[in-house]
C-alpha cells in the first residue's frame, strides 16, 4: 500500500470513535468507483497490515457483518 494511501488511512482511524468499522469507512472518497478486485486487494492489504500492528489500536475482529469484514478500534 503506497505511503499517501497509509497517511489517510492513519488520519481516519485517528478521527474514528472507538468501536466497530468498516475498511470503506476509512478509505475515502473513490471506494464506489473501484473495480470489484482493486477492492479485495485493498482490503486484504489493509488486513494483513492490521493483523501486523501497523495501526496501533486496531484489531481484526475475524468476523463479517453486512458483507465486510469488521475491524474494532479501541479507546
Amino acid at each position: 500500500m503506497q505511503a499517501e494511501r497509509l497517511k489517510i488511512l492513519e488520519k481516519a482511524i485517528a478521527g474514528l470513535e472507538p468501536g466497530e468499522f468498516h475498511f470503506p469507512e476509512i478509505y475515502g472518497p473513490g471506494w464506489s468507483e473501484l473495480y470489484v478486485g482493486d477492492k479485495v486487494k485493498l482490503g486484504r492489504d489493509f488486513m494483513n497490515l492490521v493483523r501486523k500492528g501497523r495501526f496501533a489500536g486496531v484489531s481484526d475482529t475475524g468476523t463479517k457483518k453486512v458483507g465486510g469484514r469488521v475491524y474494532l478500534k479501541r479507546a
